[in-house]
């Protein structure tokens, strides 16, 4: 989510300073303060006496994915949305990663920030690509486009469970994939303009897909991975990699239940 991300770098920057920084288009500056204050992204003013984050009128999920085991594909996608700046333009990218083979599975580039545009079409693609799934576990950072009325009437006809994290780094997969695509690709492949930006994050979804390998997938790409989950001589690779990380983990007693966390200093300087 762009507000999430500059308040990251920007601890105390304002809501009318961020407007001032992204000029979203479509959206004014008052409507545009309302959604941050409701998102719980108002600057706090410093107090002798300690106050919990109101979040009043933001509808919340519980976080279904912390506790939860994959096991196979299509059980649990999980989504987020970027920015990327080209000169004093903003555009802005969502994707839906599937968390169990890290394939992208749906992406949407776009002018502005709303739900139309963004989350809604990302998933449509994701639906399209998959068929209809039942059941399917939405992961997301809570951002409005997660839980407007066009969002949740599309995961509840899709019969989708929608889940949010509390902070971004219970969402470290989505956050992931945003530096990636943008850091390994989008910034070599140099687009100008909005039509080339969406002509290269297309190209760099199906480059990563097809090609990038992943240790945590015995060193191939997520479709790769996709193709030969039901060979059983690679399943047995697979449990061999897995289990050879195992005890490389287990070597150093304080990273050996680190998963998916990312050090705040290391989100902050490869995924912003």
């Amino acid at each position: 989510m762009l507000v999430k991300q500059i308040r990251i770098n920007h601890p105390r920057m304002s809501a009318r300073q961020m407007y001032r920084l992204i000029r979203p288009p479509g959206i004014g500056r008052d409507r545009f303060e309302a959604f941050c204050f409701e998102n719980g992204l108002k600057v706090s003013v410093k107090r002798a006496y300690h106050r919990t984050t109101n979040s009043l009128g933001v509808t919340r999920f519980n976080n279904l994915v912390a506790e939860f085991e994959l096991t196979a594909i299509n059980q649990v996608w999980v989504s987020d949305i970027t920015y990327y700046r080209l000169g004093e333009n903003f555009y802005y990218l969502t994707f839906i990663l599937d968390l169990y083979s890290r394939a992208i599975v749906g992406h949407a580039i776009s002018t502005d920030l709303f739900t139309t545009s963004t989350t809604i079409p990302a998933l449509q693609m994701a639906v399209k690509g998959r068929g209809e799934q039942t059941g399917v576990i939405i992961h997301s950072d809570g951002g409005g486009q997660y839980y407007c009325k066009e969002w949740l009437a599309l995961t509840a006809q899709y019969k989708f469970k929608n889940s949010m994290a509390e902070t971004v780094y219970e969402n470290p997969n989505a956050e992931r994939i945003n530096g990636i695509i943008k850091n390994d690709y989008l910034q070599e492949y140099g687009p100008e303009d909005y039509a080339e930006l969406t002509h290269m994050t297309t190209k760099a979804v199906t480059k990563y897909n097809e090609e990038k390998p992943h240790g945590s997938l015995g060193n191939i790409s997520p479709n790769q991975f996709e193709r030969l989950l039901n060979e059983q001589d690679f399943i047995h690779v697979l449990t061999k990699e897995k289990k050879k990380q195992k005890k490389k983990r287990r070597r150093n007693v304080d990273n050996s239940r680190r998963v998916t966390h990312i050090p705040a200093n290391d989100y902050n300087n490869k995924y912003n």
